[in-house]
């Protein structure tokens, strides 16, 4: 039996929280998010954590888990019932997926250089705060100077999600690459 300790750590979304274990789920870079249970078919683990009436999204990254709730419920009504799918399960060392989990994602050498620039940008200094807030960026386009960003786990509907897009992610990409990114704006998804 694996041993699996879990630590809470809260985030800017208050209707997240990441569950981080004491060992790394995933290699560094990738993730998966599942915004339903629908989503959630190639994991296992997520489809147990959606059986909580509560649970709203689940998200891989790295050492963490990070679950957000619905809105109604309270921390502390609901961490120790999740707690007690995550340990058990990881315990067990079930797989996490169904699936191999793939290549990071972010990275494609057919991509323009322009492209590489905004996405090595993303890897080196965005993606490190929003990983430790419990989320992730994901780059999935850029057109005539705007670049389309997804925002996954606990940023997907978090309330400052919008201030980082704009305040952080943009001005940072404007202030590197000034002749190529006008505007960042988040993918709904």
């Amino acid at each position: 039996m694996k041993n699996v300790n879990i630590y809470m750590e809260a985030n800017p979304n208050p209707n997240s929280m990441k569950f981080v274990m004491n060992f790394m789920l995933l290699q560094d870079g990738l993730s998966y998010d599942f915004p339903d249970a629908e989503a959630a078919k190639k994991s296992p683990l997520a489809i147990e954590l959606f059986q909580l009436p509560t649970v709203e999204r689940v998200f891989y990254m790295s050492n963490f888990i990070t679950v957000t709730k619905q809105v109604s419920v309270e921390w502390p009504e609901i961490q120790e019932d999740i707690k007690a799918i995550i340990k058990p399960y990881l315990e067990a060392d079930k797989p996490l997926l169904l699936q191999e989990p793939e290549k990071d994602p972010l990275f494609d050498e057919n991509d323009s250089e322009v492209v590489k620039k905004i996405k090595g940008i993303l890897d080196e200094y965005i993606r490190p705060a929003v990983e430790q807030d419990g989320g992730a960026i994901g780059f999935s386009s850029f057109q005539e100077g705007v670049v389309k960003v997804s925002l996954q786990g606990s940023c997907s509907g978090c309330p400052a999600s919008t201030v980082t897009l704009k305040n952080g992610i943009e001005n940072l990409l404007k202030q590197m690459l000034p002749n190529e990114v006008n505007e960042v704006v988040a993918e709904e998804g």
